[in-house]
């Protein structure tokens, strides 16, 4: 493992930190009253849109995976409408499974389904980056010892906690504290976002500090 490549990594998810801050601070310059907390779901959008925008440029840029053989025009169109598609059916089913863990099925159904689409930019939009449309790919990555890359290691790990950080948010909602961002799914939102800016900060510093005893399948 050569710490080249960590720095790609953390050079990487640095730039997608700063897409999270951009998208605090930007939309403030040219929207009146605009917060996290009052124009949540205007935040919501313009954060999965930064959010999944320098993903895209970051990982054609980078190109981590280099072993798709496959290069014709019809391949990439046919492999963008795939990730299309599975992106939808991530948010989808993320909002079904917000339901049935108690989200309200009409009332804040946008609010509920704007929270499956900012997880899915955390969590689906960086796998089909680096691994395109294939679960057998997805699966392997998520299983024990699956990993062939510090890419796929960090994409364990940024996954993950989104996903803690999304629970996590969760807990104070039934809490009768009576704060605003205690309102669905304010605080699940805020939860996954950090949940992945941990992710993100946490993964480069765990795959050096473990570097030596690190090792993968193509290597």
């Amino acid at each position: 493992m050569k710490d080249t490549d960590i720095k790609r990594l953390l050079y990487t998810h640095l730039l997608c930190i700063f897409s999270i801050i951009l998208s605090v601070f930007i939309p403030s310059l040219f929207l009146e009253n605009f917060s996290i907390l009052e124009t949540h779901l205007t935040w919501l959008c313009i954060c999965s849109g930064f959010v999944t925008a320098v993903n895209l440029v970051l990982y054609l840029v980078v190109k981590p995976n280099t072993s798709s053989k496959r290069s014709s025009l019809s391949h990439k169109v046919t492999r963008f409408l795939k990730c299309c598609i599975y992106f939808l059916m991530s948010c989808f089913s993320f909002h079904v499974i917000f339901v049935l863990y108690g989200a309200p099925l009409i009332e804040l159904a946008l609010e509920t389904f704007l929270f499956a689409v900012i997880l899915s930019a955390f969590t689906t939009v960086p796998c089909l980056c680096l691994l395109g449309p294939n679960l057998k790919a997805w699966l392997r990555v998520f299983s024990r010892n699956g990993v062939t890359s510090i890419w796929e290691n960090s994409l364990q790990i940024t996954t993950i906690s989104s996903f803690v950080g999304a629970w996590l948010g969760a807990l104070p909602i039934p809490l009768d504290w009576e704060r605003p961002w205690q309102v669905w799914p304010i605080s699940c939102t805020l939860g996954a976002t950090f949940g992945y800016v941990a992710g993100l900060v946490i993964s480069p510093l765990w795959i050096y500090w473990n570097r030596k005893q690190l090792t993968y399948k193509n290597n």
